[in-house]
């Protein structure tokens, strides 16, 4: 029976282990860098209506790639709360313990084509800080070599079981989902919404 218990124990030991660390890399998917974010994105805290474009120019319309699950396919920058972040491809549980998943769906579309892009992430590893964020805020997504400004229009919370969050859109539109409460311990009842619509497109470098 001891040598049970020890085993028992250690076993225990283990698996916090294990989860400590797959919760430690899961953190190491976001880089804060506020200086560089504000240096890079001279009018992020611009919070003045910018109008959205109605759509993208046939000339950056593109058939949408397809991309390996869990593949890495840009990056999420938000100068208000001083973060970068990787985001892959897919929103399946090994994809978003990577970082942030970018939604692949019949109502979804890549930054580079007129529609919805949906990117979700966990709240205790990624979007730790994603409440903080403002209206007339401005989030960056570096994509295929552009980088798309979308403003925020507004953020709610609404039930995990809400299925108007994730629809197909006629404007270019960026939406941000986590789970809520922020401070919710175990799995969270209800989804904290960021939605922001695409103001500007610019060729990196």
């Amino acid at each position: 029976m001891k040598k049970l218990g020890i085993l028992l124990l250690l076993t225990g030991i283990m698996m916090i282990a294990l989860g400590c660390y797959s919760w430690w890399e899961q953190t190491q998917a976001v880089t804060s860098n506020a200086e560089e974010l504000y240096q890079q994105y001279e009018n992020w805290d611009d919070t003045a209506y910018q109008q959205q474009l109605k759509s993208i120019s046939d000339k950056q319309k593109s058939r949408t790639k397809l991309y390996q699950q869990g593949e890495s396919v840009g990056k999420l920058e938000i100068p208000r709360i001083g973060t970068q972040y990787d985001v892959y491809w897919g929103t399946d549980t090994d994809t978003l313990k990577q970082g942030v998943g970018m939604y692949d769906s019949q109502w979804t579309v890549t930054p580079d084509n007129p529609g919805h892009v949906v990117l979700s992430g966990h709240r205790e590893t990624v979007f730790t800080q994603l409440d903080e964020v403002k209206k007339g805020d401005h989030l960056y997504v570096n994509y295929e070599e552009k980088t798309y400004d979308y403003q925020i229009r507004k953020t709610w919370i609404t039930d995990e079981e809400d299925r108007s969050v994730i629809v197909e859109k006629s404007k270019p539109t960026l939406t941000l989902t986590t789970c809520y409460p922020f401070d919710f311990v175990g799995s969270a009842p209800d989804r904290y919404i960021v939605q922001a619509e695409l103001v500007s497109v610019a060729k990196n470098g």
